[in-house]
């Protein structure tokens, strides 16, 4: 029989969720509803009572020491941002400025200088000036003690220049000094040679580290070189540029303003001695020279260069110049000096031959200056060139006993033959009828040598022209007032004898000598230059009838030009032969030797004027060397300008009587 209990079954538990252990006491209870929940156990507390525990400190201090460290580190920056921001902006700027930007000029070009027909006779090529940044060359940039040693022995061969020189101008007393320059104007080949150097070098440096780019400080600023293309041809009247790229001489420094032009300027960011291309610039465009077109013709400038070169050199002379003139315009053809001096290369130049000698030497021109004197007693219907005149072998005078160049019986000639036969004694008679006294006829002389431009200035202007001596009438000695009516006492240059002849060939009308025909600036407009001044000397008639008795001098047996005939041309001309003062004693020694004339003789367009300053060597009568100068100069001038003959008759006036 089944016993029953009186205890309830037990009851299925239903599995849920697991619960996690609690930590609890001996003899608690599990709290019912309503009961306050029981304290957690303290881990740190349990932990320290624990045996062999350490105990830490409160972390809060050290926090308070980091922020206050952090806080005082803020303040500082702060600090400093606002004294380099606001206190010492504008200092710390302008020190940035001063090593960071730099200036440079930037060269304005040279304005060309052509002939008549614009064929170039100085022009400019590209050219660089070799800089340096002497700070890049110092022991904290290249590590080392001798960069600017090691610098200088590369750069000097290149550049031709002393290596002790380089080596001071890279090392510099100042030692703030960021800017020396090395060589100027050099050609673009002389730069390209320094940048593969200096690139071999740093491409060396990147791959071994022993390697010093000694030439990194090395850079080039474009600016210009003053190139000549003819060499020697017209050095006198061009002249030259000096280191400083100002006209040295002749037309370069006389018009050095206009050919110039305007430097301009940029200023740019650099470093490393690098533009930087990021950084703006500011920049100021050079302005061009202009151009200067001269009156010479490059063709017939080239024939009496080589004519007078070949003229002294065969009479082994000091030295010679040929002027060929427009007869009508007074333009200048061609002034060429022998020796002369080639203006790209002025380290092989004689000082000497730096000159223009043509309008500068002043000495007496001798018996071309015959023309004057019977110009004035054409101008002054003393005689005409009939008129008979009595030449004996020796004429007193004064405190003198005058003759002519060769000793002879008495001349009778009429006054053409006096200037054919290029009588001093005629020439002395001739003269003295001018006035009723000696002194009047000195006087009226002087007023006609005056005229004809003697003792002024030609009217060119280029620098260190003379304008030769002629002394008032009243300070003439006494042989002076016997010797100035055939060209002794009194001195010219080359370009004033040309001048009288060229103003007998024109009329009796002298027209300035002119050597520029006009500029071209900038904007590409030609202004011609200023027309010069006119001035009537003697009578057309005077000069229509000089022009007939200078051509008995060329075509005449007796003339003592013959040498200067041209076939096919009537040619006017006269000889000079002049006692020659030594300019280094003061005495005379040696002989002035000319030939001056012009064609056609009948209807003139071109004056040539040779002189040739002591011969040594064969003869040294004017008729006999500058003669064969002029003929050869003349035609070679008639030709290129297309001059044909007139193909009228000569005047073929007596010689004597």
């Amino acid at each position: 029989m089944t016993e029953v209990s009186d205890r309830e079954p037990p009851r299925r538990r239903v599995p849920g969720p697991a619960r996690p252990d609690r930590p609890r006491s001996s003899g608690q209870r599990r709290p019912g509803p309503g009961a306050r929940p029981a304290r957690r156990p303290n881990p740190a507390a349990a932990r320290s009572n624990r045996p062999g525990v350490i105990r830490l400190g409160s972390p809060r201090p050290r926090l308070r020491m980091v922020s206050l460290a952090l806080t005082l580190v803020l303040i500082a920056f702060v600090v400093r941002l606002l004294q380099v921001q606001a206190v010492d902006a504008d200092t710390l700027a302008a020190k940035a400025g001063q090593n960071r930007y730099v200036g440079r000029t930037l060269a304005a070009e040279r304005g060309e200088i052509t002939d008549r027909n614009g064929v170039a006779l100085a022009t400019s090529e590209d050219a660089y000036d070799i800089t340096a940044d002497p700070t890049l060359f110092s022991r904290e940039q290249l590590k080392i003690d001798d960069g600017p040693e090691q610098a200088a022995a590369l750069l000097a061969p290149i550049l031709g220049v002393d290596q002790d020189g380089l080596v001071k101008k890279l090392r510099p007393e100042n030692k703030e000094l960021r800017y020396a320059l090395l060589a100027r104007r050099q050609t673009p080949q002389v730069w390209q040679q320094i940048k593969d150097l200096k690139s071999t070098l740093a491409t060396k440096a990147e791959s071994d580290k022993s390697t010093v780019n000694v030439l990194a400080g090395v850079l080039a600023e474009p600016t210009s070189k003053r190139v000549y293309p003819n060499s020697e041809l017209a050095a006198g009247i061009l002249g030259w540029v000096n280191a400083d790229g100002k006209g040295g001489g002749g037309v370069e420094r006389q018009l050095n303003s206009a050919l110039a032009g305007k430097d301009g300027k940029i200023r740019y960011a650099q470093s490393g001695g690098r533009q930087v291309p990021t950084v703006a610039s500011t920049e100021t465009p050079a302005v061009p020279g202009s151009d200067v077109e001269l009156t010479i013709d490059r063709d017939i400038q080239w024939a009496a260069q080589n004519a007078i070169t070949e003229q002294v050199r065969e009479s082994e002379a000091d030295r010679g110049y040929v002027i060929v003139q427009d007869t009508k315009t007074g333009e200048i053809l061609a002034m060429a000096n022998s020796p002369g001096f080639d203006p790209n290369d002025l380290s092989q130049a004689d000082a000497e031959s730096l000159h223009n000698w043509a309008l500068e030497d002043a000495y007496e021109p001798g018996s071309t200056a015959k023309v004057m004197s019977m110009a004035a007693v054409l101008e002054e219907n003393v005689a005409t060139p009939l008129t008979h005149v009595i030449v004996p072998n020796r004429l007193h005078r004064g405190d003198r006993l005058f003759k002519d160049d060769i000793d002879h019986e008495t001349w009778y000639l009429t006054l053409n033959g006096v200037l054919a036969k290029s009588s001093n004694i005629g020439t002395i008679l001739a003269t003295g009828q001018l006035g009723k006294t000696q002194a009047e006829s000195n006087q009226i002389l002087y007023s006609y040598l005056r005229k004809f431009g003697l003792g002024s200035y030609s009217g060119l202007g280029i620098p260190g022209e003379t304008k030769g001596i002629l002394a008032p009438p009243g300070q003439w000695s006494t042989s002076q007032q016997y010797t100035i009516p055939f060209g002794q006492g009194v001195s010219l240059n080359a370009m004033q004898a040309a001048s009288v002849y060229s103003t007998i060939a024109n009329g009796g009308v002298r027209v300035e000598p002119s050597l520029v025909r006009g500029t071209t600036g900038a904007d590409g407009r030609f202004t011609p230059a200023a027309k010069p001044e006119k001035t009537r000397v003697v009578s057309e008639k005077t000069a229509k009838t000089l022009a007939q008795m200078l051509e008995s001098v060329v075509d005449d047996r007796d003339g003592t030009g013959t040498k200067a005939r041209i076939p096919g041309y009537r040619v006017a001309g006269k000889t000079g032969t002049a006692n020659r003062v030594d300019p280094a004693t003061g005495k005379y020694h040696g002989y002035t030797s000319s030939f001056a004339g012009f064609a056609p003789a009948d209807k003139p367009r071109i004056t040539v004027y040779c002189a040739i300053q002591n011969a040594t060597a064969g003869s040294y009568f004017g008729g006999q060397i500058c003669g064969p100068v002029y003929k050869k100069v003349m035609e070679f001038a008639l030709k290129t300008l297309q001059v044909p003959p007139t193909g009228a008759k000569p005047a073929n006036l007596p010689v004597e009587y």
